[in-house]
């Protein structure tokens, strides 16, 4: 059984910093290409950042891009985004996805395996 779990998130001052964790369980993780998407009240989710299974080539949203930077540890099994520079905007639940494809897709519905999310409250 797949699991991903999320955690980091939380309340932050605009300007702020978080670095949210997604451990991994139930799948050969150095496999997998990995992402982090958001959703946002009323609004759909959207793609954040992915890194490929070699943790050579990463993605990035626009509206992060110089932000945010993902990361991940094949050892422990887990995938990291930091989030510098914190706006209000950014304020959302964080997902992170796991994907068998070497193509980072920027919509939800191909990814294969999803975490429960984690909320992230930016202050202003």
């Amino acid at each position: 059984q797949v699991q991903l779990v999320e955690s980091g998130g939380g309340l932050v001052q605009a300007g702020g910093s978080l670095r949210l964790s997604c451990a991994a369980s139930g799948l050969t993780f150095s496999t997998y290409l990995l992402g982090w998407f958001r959703q946002a009240p009323g609004k759909e989710r959207q793609f954040v950042a992915a890194i490929n299974r070699s943790n050579r080539n990463t993605n990035y949203a626009d509206s992060v891009k110089g932000r945010f930077t993902i990361s991940r540890d094949n050892a422990k099994n887990t995938v990291y985004l930091q989030m510098n520079s914190l706006k209000p905007e950014d304020t959302a639940v964080y997902y992170c996805a796991a994907d068998r494809s070497v193509v980072v897709n920027t919509v939800p519905k191909p990814w294969d395996y999803w975490g429960q999310g984690t909320q992230v409250t930016v202050s202003s």
